[in-house]
């Protein structure tokens, strides 16, 4: 199975993108509500219907840019956001986007990557932070050899992985995960070396 554009648009159309809340998630929510800077240049990358994205926009923050392969999710979260200069849209695969951001939301992004793409992903989000950015978020520590996604990891796993060109801030369990979600995701908080 290929996870590509016609992949990701079905699910969206068919609705079967399960890990979608219908929001933004709790840990995401309070992370981002204890940012004083609200001119930080931020990407969501394979960001899906993007709630991160509409909450950030109706908070203030005043550069936002929303990467996903596929269009439907993308004409979603514009359906739901009047048009902005705060705020891009881009349809565009993750590995060709070019740009440089003080921070990356990470909303299990790297969970939806076939695993063929982890050990590019580290690199791909370094490329893309300014000196001293941050990649903050969630990913899944569900069984990541699934059939289809979303892919999980452990703990150790993802520390392996990111690592050599991140320092590690914050690699824990979520304590304000939803009640689906309860055990199955880590908050994540990584400096670019």
């Amino acid at each position: 199975m290929e996870l590509d554009q016609r992949y990701w648009n079905d699910r969206y159309l068919n609705n079967t993108a399960k890990w979608d809340l219908g929001q933004i998630s709790t840990p995401i929510k309070e992370y981002v509500d204890g940012i004083t800077n609200k001119n930080v240049k931020i990407l969501i990358p394979g960001a899906g219907n993007s709630y991160e994205a509409e909450y950030l926009h109706k908070i203030g923050f005043s550069d936002i840019t929303v990467i996903d392969i596929a269009s439907e999710p993308l004409l979603n979260l514009e359906s739901r956001l009047p048009k902005s200069h705060n705020l891009k849209l881009i349809k565009e695969d993750f590995f060709n986007h070019q740009g440089n951001y003080d921070l990356i939301i990470e909303q299990t992004f790297l969970c939806a990557l076939e695993l063929r793409f982890r050990e590019s992903y580290p690199i791909k989000m370094s490329d893309l932070l300014n000196s001293n950015g941050i990649l903050a978020g969630v990913l899944f520590t569900i069984d990541k050899n699934r059939s289809e996604p979303p892919f999980g990891g452990t703990m150790e796993e993802y520390r392996k992985l990111f690592e050599p060109l991140f320092k590690i801030e914050t690699l824990e369990p979520c304590y304000n995960s939803v009640p689906d979600r309860k055990n199955k995701e880590v908050f994540i908080q990584f400096k670019k070396k």
